[in-house]
């Protein structure tokens, strides 16, 4: 195990950081460690760009997946508001 010295920590962050490893239950030394490794796991995972990307980096290892779009047909009409009732 190694050891991390932080020098110049402003008071209100410390006095936080007591705060939170309390609510915790924890001690000081124990809240900063899963902090840092929280936000080191996190800065490793891969960022999907959109919704699209984090499917195709699921679906790709598997060999993808094709599906059958089925054709477009006409729409519906659009409303009608020119009654006396879409008068006001």
């Amino acid at each position: 195990m190694s050891t991390l010295t932080v020098r110049k920590l402003d008071d209100r962050i410390k006095a936080r950081l007591r705060v939170i490893a309390a609510e915790n239950g924890r001690s000081m030394e124990d809240e900063v460690r899963r902090i840092i490794e929280r936000v080191v796991d996190e800065h490793d995972r891969p960022k999907a760009g959109n919704l699209a990307d984090a499917i195709t980096a699921i679906f790709d290892p598997l060999g993808g997946v094709e599906l059958d779009v089925p054709p477009r047909g006409p729409g519906r009409p659009s409303p009608d508001f020119s009654g006396a009732e879409y008068d006001r």
